[in-house]
């Protein structure tokens, strides 16, 4: 019988995180104040995060030693198996090997957690009692209201308002876990305030939830603001997924041609592929192929500029660059939340604009055809922003089946999508809206930001 997945002890949960940015082809762009134009320092971030996520933030050590109590969390649901979809590779016919490493299995139902214990644990460390956030589909919102759950934190997370009504029971996982739940923009904050004021009827976007929790964080003591995505502690913490990908691609004796991952911040695809592209840069596997795959909706690496901005629409914490559709752009309400962000991890977007990386965008109908192909073939139903890798897989596929070629086939299975029925109806009964490049809104929003910072290129 051939095997199907392929598992790892608990003993081997790996014991360090790895960092990408000693390894980067060149140095990552600083941080920049927008009133100064000078680079951020580090300790000007301690109002915002905890001080060894700083550090972490910062670090040049390749390798970040991982808390054993942090460990000790993980073993509930890491290592996370990784599958062979024999089921799909049927269906399509083809000749390719494809692989799925499935972060679902978490309490959560995500990868999320992977970040959001690191996190809690560190700001438990130093004293905080409350940590603020935001979330799009509601999973980086119910891994941290899980995080603090295990360390007796106080957790206040402010819901992108398209995805809380999409997913009520999003929001009711979280209230399980003790978190209090905000539709964003809100009336709590001055940011939601002013956002309401010029549109009552937002639907929120990532963006605009990011300066919530931030402004809700800054003005409150005992409390410190934690991010999902983007920023590289975060992606640091990630990358327990891609180490234990390789030794369980070690076990058979495998080694991926292409990688595949959806992109919204970048968290999980980074986390899944930065192993292996510290493989790629050393030219130890130069032909490595790494696939970034994002909405239509909301093309930020393949439709915007590299360039400086806002990692929030409020303008509160400083200029980072990278790919960016504008701090203000608000992206259509695609089902796929997680993917609705503006912008996306520096140190990504660093590696698609030197070409280590490469991305792709897709409509969401094709995007759910795929998942329901997957769903029938493999028996687990996908969330939303992993089915565009899927989608992306499904292709690739395809065409090494008309070419003949046997090539291997990875991809990061995020999350599950038992809390998106909604979604899944919606495409049934072809009532599933294909929002495309939205080219003249993202123009607009473009040319706000280069109004605002005509000396920053």
């Amino acid at each position: 019988m051939s095997r199907k997945k392929i598992q790892l002890d608990e003993e081997e949960i790996p014991k360090e995180w790895y960092n990408i940015l000693p390894d980067l082809p060149e140095p990552l762009p600083p941080l920049i104040n927008p009133q100064t134009k000078e680079p951020v320092r580090p300790e000007d971030l301690e109002a915002v995060f905890a001080k060894e996520l700083i550090r972490q933030e910062v670090s040049s050590e390749r390798w970040i030693p991982i808390p054993e109590e942090v460990r000790e969390i993980y073993r509930m649901w890491r290592p996370t198996p990784l599958y062979r979809a024999y089921g799909l590779e049927k269906a399509l016919n083809t000749p390719a090997r494809i692989y799925y490493k499935w972060e679902g299995v978490s309490p959560p139902g995500s990868h999320k957690p992977n970040t959001a214990i690191a996190q809690a644990y560190y700001n438990l460390k130093e004293g905080t009692r409350r940590l603020t956030t935001e979330t799009g589909a509601g999973q980086w919102g119910s891994a941290l209201a899980f995080a603090c759950a295990m360390f007796d934190l106080k957790c206040t997370v402010y819901m992108v308002k398209a995805s809380y009504y999409q997913k009520p029971y999003r929001k009711t996982m979280m209230q399980v876990w003790n978190a209090e739940v905000i539709p964003s923009p809100s009336t709590r904050t001055e940011a939601g305030r002013k956002i309401l004021e010029r549109d009552p009827k937002c639907p929120g976007s990532l963006g605009i939830s990011i300066s919530e929790a931030v402004n809700d964080a800054v003005t409150h003591e005992d409390t410190k603001y934690t991010l999902g995505s983007v920023v590289n502690h975060v992606l640091l913490h990630q990358t327990v997924i891609g180490l234990e990908l390789q030794k369980q691609f070690q076990q058979i004796d495998e080694y991926p041609d292409i990688m595949f991952g959806c992109v919204g911040g970048g968290s999980s695809f980074s986390g899944f592929s930065y192993p292996f592209l510290r493989e790629k840069m050393h030219g130890e596997k130069k032909e490595l192929r790494a696939v970034a795959v994002e909405p239509a909706a909301c093309p930020t690496l393949t439709k915007g500029p590299y360039r400086y901005d806002h990692g929030d629409s409020a303008r509160l914490i400083p200029l980072v660059k990278m790919y960016t559709l504008g701090h203000d752009f608000v992206p259509e309400p695609i089902h796929a939340g997680g993917l609705r962000y503006h912008g996306d991890a520096p140190i990504l977007s660093l590696l698609v604009h030197k070409g280590v990386m490469e991305a792709k965008a897709y409509l969401q109908n094709e995007v759910f055809q795929a998942a329901v192909l997957f769903t029938k073939t493999e028996g687990i139903i996908p969330a939303p922003e992993p089915s565009y890798a899927i989608k992306a897989v499904v292709d690739e596929a395809l065409e090494c089946k008309r070419k003949g070629e046997e090539k291997v086939l990875a991809f990061n299975l995020c999350g599950h999508g038992h809390f998106d029925m909604s979604a899944y109806d919606a495409y049934f009964e072809r009532k599933l809206p294909d929002y495309s490049y939205p080219e003249e809104k993202i123009k607009q929003s473009i040319k706000k930001l280069e109004e605002l910072y005509p000396w920053l290129k």
